[in-house]
């Protein structure tokens, strides 16, 4: 009766195991299920948000390790990526745009950061310049700079940030006086993407007083007498991209290169800031994205202790709580990019709480899944490195969280400390209560979209 009883607790015991196998691999696959990207997206959006994927695939993700430690600019490849529409994304078509939304965009950086964060990232500057001009500049304007920018036959840089001025932008110093015709700049910009290697730069100036409103745009063309450039500098990731300073000694610019009215420059910056950091944004979610897969697939083939990784349930929760990272900022960007898409009032402030917490989350998946690879993700064999490093810069440009308004235009100095922080809290609680409520409103297809204009 004992050797009975004992067959059958044994038979229990292996049937709770295989209950418990079953339940892992059902959650691996509701894993993958459920960071969907594609959830909730039109079937026109799934289709080029596939052939973004693609092309990352293809295009991107077999070199990317040279582009990192070469230190290459691959410009043919982003050439090839203009010809599916990505040098133009939201643009309007009458220049060679893509004329698409901003979901659609913060879909497409996504998909292709999965291939390559940092040339991604540079893509994603150059749309965000090229719009600028698109949104502001005059129809003689749009025609002369958009279609070889859309076609990336020429690349863009985005000028704002200065040795003395980063978060503080509106305190910039390069000047540009007025002589007839031309504006003669002088003044330094510094830590630009694309440096010496860009063919329009725009650049937000001062021509006027102290302040925002003394600030204009200007587009100065490669070549431009006085244009010079600084040594390209080493940075931990993002190598894919020159980054150089942009140096103006007596630059002679043509008026007619002024986008907008004079004292409109700062508008425009922040104007494009707005879209730049929804899709700097994507841009960690395609690193943070992979970076789940690659350390779901390396939990299911390295085995300690003569079993998977993968069984370890501390690490299975490990891996779900980066999902839920992931999906939470997915939804956070999607949400901010259609509020932008619509001009909502509460736009800005999305945008904003979307960098902020998105650049944040993606960075620590992807730290998560380098530390869940142990000693090999250290290595450079393993790409789960390099999403480290490329998407870390990705928390301190577009608004440096520590000091750049959270959700909205805060001015802290203009309160006693108890009353700013009340305010401040309330501000939060009210936006990410109506961020929630809005998130759920559109859980689905992604509320009302325009695909092509």
């Amino acid at each position: 009766m004992l050797r009975d009883s004992c067959w059958r607790v044994g038979a229990r015991l292996c049937f709770l195991r295989a209950g418990v196998r079953a339940a892992a691999e059902s959650g691996r696959r509701a894993l993958v299920s459920c960071i969907d990207p594609s959830i909730g997206l039109n079937e026109e959006q799934k289709e080029f948000q596939k052939v973004a994927f693609n092309f990352a695939a293809r295009e991107m993700a077999p070199h990317t390790a040279e582009w990192d430690q070469k230190e290459l600019f691959p410009v043919d490849v982003m050439r090839k990526a203009a010809q599916l529409g990505f040098g133009g994304v939201y643009m309007r078509t009458d220049v060679g745009g893509s004329g698409l939304s901003r979901l659609d965009a913060s879909v497409i950086f996504e998909a292709l950061a999965t291939g390559c964060t940092s040339t991604t990232a540079y893509i994603s500057i150059h749309n965000m310049c090229a719009w600028m001009i698109d949104a502001f500049g005059s129809e003689e304007q749009r025609h002369r700079f958009c279609p070889p920018l859309c076609a990336m036959e020429k690349f863009a840089s985005y000028c704002l940030t200065e040795p003395g001025s980063g978060s503080d932008a509106a305190s910039l110093l390069t000047s540009a006086k007025r002589q007839g015709d031309h504006y003669v700049l002088n003044g330094t910009k510094a830590f630009i993407s694309g440096g010496g290697e860009a063919d329009t730069y725009v650049v937000m100036c001062r021509t006027g007083g102290p302040g925002p409103k003394g600030i204009s745009c200007v587009v100065v063309e490669k070549g431009a007498p006085g244009l010079s450039f600084g040594k390209k500098e080493k940075k931990m990731g993002w190598n894919s991209q020159p980054t150089r300073a942009v140096i103006f000694e007596d630059c002679a610019v043509p008026v007619a290169n002024r986008i907008g009215a004079e004292g409109q420059g700062f508008l425009i910056a922040m104007q494009g800031l707005n879209g730049g950091r929804v899709n700097i944004a994507s841009c960690s979610l395609g690193a943070a994205h992979a970076s789940v897969i690659l350390a779901r697939d390396h939990l299911k083939i390295r085995k300690q202790f003569g079993a998977p990784l993968a069984n370890n349930q501390y690490l299975q929760f490990k891996l779900a709580d980066m999902a839920t990272r992931l999906v939470a900022s997915r939804m956070m960007i999607r949400s901010a990019a259609v509020a932008l898409q619509e001009e909502r009032e509460d736009a800005v402030a999305l945008c904003s709480m979307a960098k902020l917490f998105a650049t944040d989350e993606c960075f620590a998946i992807c730290n998560q899944a380098l530390q869940m690879h142990g000693g090999y993700g250290y290595l450079k064999d393993y790409v789960v490195q390099q999403y480290v490093r490329d998407t870390r810069v990705h928390q301190i440009l577009e608004g440096r969280p520590a000091l750049s308004p959270r959700a909205g235009h805060w001015r802290p100095h203009f309160c006693s400390p108890p009353h700013f922080w009340r305010l401040r809290l309330r501000s939060i609680l009210e936006t990410a209560a109506g961020t929630a409520l809005h998130c759920y409103e559109t859980l689905g297809p992604w509320g009302p979209r325009t695909s092509v204009q």
